[in-house]
């Protein structure tokens, strides 16, 4: 669903929709996770927080302008989403759980957005 015209984007909307969400509540966990007590065991968690951030917002610009290049920036979002989502799995905190499994669910509409 374009906002302003067609672009011809419509089938990338579910993807945007769940990169967004992935990208808020990894934004949301990585400060969770700052605020820990045991912030050093928590370090390469919060660095592929910062890289799943990155690719989502890369990804959704990607989307946004219709760019023929979305589908190889979503198979990398998918990829880093896939590997953040196992590291903040390793975490014994609920936000770390949560953004898992929301991670999990970006990684599989990018992938779909990638064949």
């Amino acid at each position: 669903m374009s906002l302003v015209g067609n672009l011809g984007n419509e089938n990338m909307q579910t993807c945007l929709d769940e990169c967004k969400k992935c990208l808020q509540a990894c934004e949301e966990c990585r400060t969770l996770c700052l605020r820990e007590e045991d912030v050093k065991s928590m370090v390469k968690c919060i660095e592929l927080l910062n890289d799943c951030i990155d690719v989502c917002d890369i990804a959704m610009k990607f989307m946004s302008r219709g760019s023929v290049h979305a589908k190889h920036v979503c198979k990398e979002c998918a990829e880093i989403c896939d590997l953040c989502a196992q590291e903040c799995g390793k975490m014994q905190t609920n936000h770390c759980k949560k953004c898992a499994e929301i991670c999990r669910q970006c990684a599989e509409e990018c992938r779909k957005m990638a064949m």
